[in-house]
């Protein structure tokens, strides 16, 4: 259990005010406490420690927050209180809303440079309860460290290893492809971007669970560092492209929640996992490759390589004709553009369930945002020497464009989902420090959640 929870029942009261009804809360209080208040001002910080008068020990703390139904109420105060242990006061949906973001909040990315750790922890009564928040903090952080993660140490032989050990963890099957074995097996994409490395590219395959339940398959494009290749980025474009493989740690933390959880399904997970680099059989500009599926594909530029590793792998899983396809990947600056870094946009061929995610995204605090696969926009992908270029013409509806790529490999009568993620934070806020972060998982796992348990 995370170190920030503690199963107990006793803990020092921590309530929320909100700044509306903060007038007529005061005045229903003792006058000792509403001085109190008044001395620590406690209507601007927003933050007032109580102490017992005899013995000096805190007895309890009060927030004063904007609007009480905010998830993030609670993402600093782990970091902000005083070490103890301290109890959330309100009915279980609210503890459990709260718990979470102050969890999260608590989050420290320490494998090279030790930091402090939060002294706060929370005290959950319900043993189920504290299970499914840990579960759940589990899975993101998971997400996060391995972003947050230097490409050194999580290259496509360490992403093996960690779906390697996730399968040992829930039992279940765990294969891989690796290196000129991915060209016997026809997986010659992803073969194609990642040659060029030192670190042999891989398609790493989990799957879980019974095998006469509904599959669900999930695909992360896992580019363990992007240079561009040939095409090569500037060094302002490629100071943080460790988080390229953000795609395949969304489908990595997001098994785990479903199979912590025991979901109901037959989950099959997908990562083709490369580093494009730059080498004297690196793939150039103008080549022209044949895909698992058969389609012939111009490379226009080898900084759009995350479609070509995803393709072969959206072809491999329609082989087991799944139930549903959901693929996370850190594909184009344009959805950034459209939408920003903290609402994560996605685009599905299957309306209803594109109104479930985004339903289940409100709900559960997690938003997620609808685009257009706006077919009018396939004709930017022309190329005159193949099928299918890899990129388009025109830099514009770029989100839209590499949507329409991938959609091609996709059967037109299996539901689709491709959500296009920052996988990073720019900014620190509430329950989410600067760096590598999870956007999407809690939505898509409660969607998953609520359509087959």
């Amino acid at each position: 259990m995370s170190s920030l929870i503690r199963h107990s029942s006793t803990g020092i009261p921590l309530s929320f005010i909100e700044k509306t009804h903060l007038a007529s809360w005061l005045s229903e209080q003792p006058q000792a406490l509403q001085n109190w208040l008044s001395n620590c001002d406690f209507k601007n910080k927003g933050l007032a420690l109580v102490a017992d008068s005899e013995s000096g020990d805190l007895v309890h703390v009060y927030c004063l927050v904007n609007d009480i139904n905010d998830f993030w109420l609670a993402g600093d105060l782990s970091t902000k209180l005083p070490a103890g242990c301290y109890q959330i006061q309100g009915d279980s949906a609210f503890v459990e809303q709260v718990a979470l973001g102050f969890m999260l909040g608590g989050y420290e990315f320490s494998e090279y440079k030790e930091k402090p750790s939060p002294r706060a922890q929370l005290a959950i009564s319900d043993e189920s309860l504290a299970k499914r928040l840990t579960e759940f903090a589990s899975a993101i952080n998971l997400v996060r460290d391995l972003v947050n993660t230097p490409a050194a140490d999580m290259m496509p032989q360490h992403l093996s290893q960690v779906m390697a050990d996730l399968a040992d963890n829930f039992d279940g099957e765990f294969s891989e492809w690796v290196g000129d074995e991915l060209l016997e097996q026809n997986y010659p994409t992803i073969h194609m971007v990642g040659r060029a490395s030192e670190n042999k590219p891989r398609l790493l395959d989990l799957r879980w669970g019974a095998k006469d339940a509904p599959q669900i398959t999930l695909v992360g494009k896992g580019v363990c560092f992007d240079s561009g290749g040939l095409d090569l980025k500037p060094s302002s474009g490629m100071r943080n492209m460790k988080k390229d493989m953000g795609g395949a740690a969304h489908v990595i933390g997001l098994a785990q929640l479903i199979m912590a959880a025991n979901l109901p399904i037959r989950l099959r997970v997908l990562v083709p996992a490369v580093e494009n680099a730059v080498s004297r059989n690196a793939f150039r500009p103008g080549d022209v490759i044949k895909t698992r599926k058969g389609i012939t594909v111009e490379i226009d530029n080898t900084d759009a390589e995350g479609r070509l590793v995803l393709c072969d792998a959206l072809a491999e899983a329609q082989n087991d004709n799944p139930d549903l396809i959901i693929d996370f990947a850190t594909l184009t600056g344009a959805c950034r553009i459209a939408l920003g870094t903290e609402l994560p946009g996605f685009f599905a061929n299957d309306n209803e369930v594109a109104s479930k995610l985004m339903s289940a995204g409100e709900k559960c605090f997690d938003p997620v945002w609808q685009l257009p696969l706006f077919s009018q926009y396939k004709a930017l992908l022309k190329s005159d020497v193949a099928d299918i270029a890899n990129c388009a013409s025109t830099p514009f509806g770029g989100a839209i464009t590499a949507a329409l790529y991938l959609k091609e490999f996709i059967e037109p009568t299996t539901p689709w989902v491709h959500f296009d993620v920052m996988a990073w934070n720019l900014r620190p806020l509430p329950g989410r420090p600067v760096g590598g972060e999870a956007l999407g998982i809690r939505a898509v796992f409660n969607y998953l959640q609520d359509r087959f348990q």
